[in-house]
């Protein structure tokens, strides 16, 4: 018998720090962990011990023999994660040490309340010594970032991470600062006066465009409005999206698009279950859509879901997934790249299996589409059709292999053409920014003017607006790790000046400044308000949206 790593897996790796026989694979140490989809767990060497369970933050471990049905694939999807690969010999980093300092209390800022911020704030929260502060700050009334206005509604597993968050948000030295917003309330100079070092969290907010003619066109949207609209995110809870076609097509097959797909045909029965937000459930019950498109200009191989996320797609109810068998026949090299990997492996598997399975004639449908790019959005005054051009891979001289378009093209007839094709972040106010990368410019962490090695004083950077927008929430763990190793190194080597002010000189300035600041105290009255609404409809919570009412709420005096 033994444990089994599933689906809602966040590579959080917290797992790894707890089992005493070292069998789960890859750790934050070997090569593999920055491009793993998720952890597994080696059944022959797993005692059964359970530990990993417990320090699991969403909930994704179980017995072999106490799977649920849709996830009893996993148990030989972990095992054969181990079968004939020799693991990598590695030696675990050291622990992060405090360095002797006089600077007592050592102030730290971070701006972004999402996962790769409150990693930051738990690496430094850990330290067994007083004398460390953490200020956090975010423009909204609400904390947890892309957990809150990212993660899909039916996974409210993944979002279970916010427990570990709010464990951190109440020890001693940590301060919330909520409905602040940097570079309006308070500027990075000023964040500078009151802290030793500022940590930008902001994540990616925009997206990246196709660049092709009518993608202006309504009914030519962003997927990420479309995930930030269904989750309640105030800046898009009024947008409108035109579900009154049959058929709509997302460019692009990572987990977004796969996401963005899903909800589109879930019932609205299920989604009413969750905490989507409650604007979004009510234009998906009258949504005319049956059919959802995806476009991957390259092969399967090369696709861009995880393994976990396209195994789901066979389990949804009164759903179809159609694939063309001839769409998943490999070039030489992408065989290679399969036949070397095994999780390349297994999405070929899986969509092998998708493309034999007879279709059951459900009224809805997700068609995968391999080899096809986008050439224009047609349409006069709104969309009316994606013509695509049919791909080819092609190897460069460095081997690498690219998609290029041919003469071949298609036309996708479609009211609604959402763009999938990854996240972006945006400048932040004083601070150099890379354009070509989308990313604060920074070398591993430190921000530095751009084009340089010079860093910025003070100021570090991580998660998404560090590395661009890869990995899952615990991916961000070690990404905020070592970004605080940096700042150790700095503080030991006294590269960083001490802040003139403390905190409460920042309590008299935000006073001034944000006079509408909520605090941790103030999220949970917001919080409890939600929870008490989603009770009364049998949801987990029903999500606030006006701003103004949050704020007057957080700022009611107990």
């Amino acid at each position: 018998m033994a444990f089994v790593i599933t689906q809602p897996c966040c590579n959080d790796a917290s797992c790894t720090e707890v089992c005493p026989v070292d069998c789960i694979h890859p750790t934050p140490d070997e090569r593999a962990f920055k491009s793993t989809e998720m952890l597994y767990i080696d059944p022959e060497t797993c005692i059964d011990c359970g530990l990993c369970v417990d320090a699991c933050p969403v909930d994704a471990i179980f017995r072999d023999d106490d799977l649920p049905e849709p996830m009893a694939r996993y148990s030989k999807i972990n095992a054969d994660y181990f079968e004939g690969s020799d693991l990598e010999d590695y030696d675990p980093a050291p622990s992060l040490k405090f360095p002797k300092t006089d600077q007592d209390p050592f102030r730290v800022a971070i701006v972004g309340s999402g996962p790769s911020g409150f990693y930051a704030a738990r690496e430094l929260m850990a330290f067994k010594r007083s004398g460390i502060e953490v200020d956090m700050f975010d423009r909204l009334p609400t904390p947890w970032g892309l957990v809150r206005a990212g993660v899909a509604p039916d996974h409210p597993e993944t979002k279970a991470v916010t427990e570990l968050f709010a464990e951190v948000a109440r020890r001693p030295g940590f301060r919330l600062h909520l409905n602040v917003e940097v570079g309006k309330h308070i500027t990075h100079d000023d964040l500078l006066a009151h802290h030793h070092a500022v940590i930008y969290a902001v994540g990616a907010p925009s997206d990246r465009h196709l660049g092709i003619p009518g993608e202006e066109l309504p009914g030519s949207l962003a997927a990420t409005e479309f995930v930030a609209w269904y989750n309640g995110h105030p800046d898009y809870a009024g947008h409108a999206f035109d579900l009154t076609g049959s058929r709509a097509v997302i460019v692009g097959n990572g987990n977004v698009a796969l996401d963005v797909a899903r909800l589109l045909v879930v019932g609205a029965d299920v989604l009413a279950k969750t905490d989507m937000a409650e604007h979004a459930v009510e234009a998906l019950r009258s949504s005319a859509i049956e059919e959802v498109v995806l476009l991957g200009r390259r092969g399967p191989a090369q696709a861009a879901f995880t393994n976990p996320e396209l195994l789901a797609l066979g389990h949804l109810p009164d759903v179809d997934v159609v694939v063309d068998p001839a769409e998943l026949e490999l070039d030489e090299v992408s065989a290679a790249e399969v036949a070397a990997s095994p999780a390349k492996r297994l999405k070929l598997d899986i969509l092998r299996e998708y493309a034999a399975r007879p279709l059951a004639g459900h009224r809805k449908r997700i068609v995968l589409r391999f080899l096809v790019s986008p050439v224009e959005v047609q349409g006069t005054d709104h969309v009316t059709g994606l013509l695509v051009a049919r791909n080819e891979m092609v190897a460069g001289e460095d081997g690498t292999l690219r998609a290029r378009s041919t003469e071949q093209t298609e036309l996708l007839e479609t009211g609604l053409v959402l763009r999938s094709v990854g996240y972006r972040g945006v400048p932040v106010a004083d601070l150099p920014f890379d354009e070509q990368r989308g990313t604060i410019s920074n070398v591993g962490g430190r921000v530095t003017e751009v084009g340089t090695d010079v860093p910025v004083p003070g100021t570090y950077t991580a998660g998404w607006i560090k590395r661009g927008p890869s990995g899952v929430i615990g991916t961000n763990r070690q990404c905020a790790h070592d970004t605080i190793a940096l700042i150790l190194e700095d503080l030991a080597a006294d590269r960083l000046n001490p802040p003139k002010g403390d905190g409460e000189a920042l309590t008299s300035l935000l006073a001034e400044r944000a006079p509408e600041e909520l605090d941790w105290a103030g999220w949970k009255l917001i919080d409890a308000r939600e929870r008490e609404l989603g009770k009364a409809a049998g949801r987990p919570r029903v999500k606030m949206l006006d701003i103004d009412e949050m704020v007057a709420l957080g700022r009611t005096k107990s």
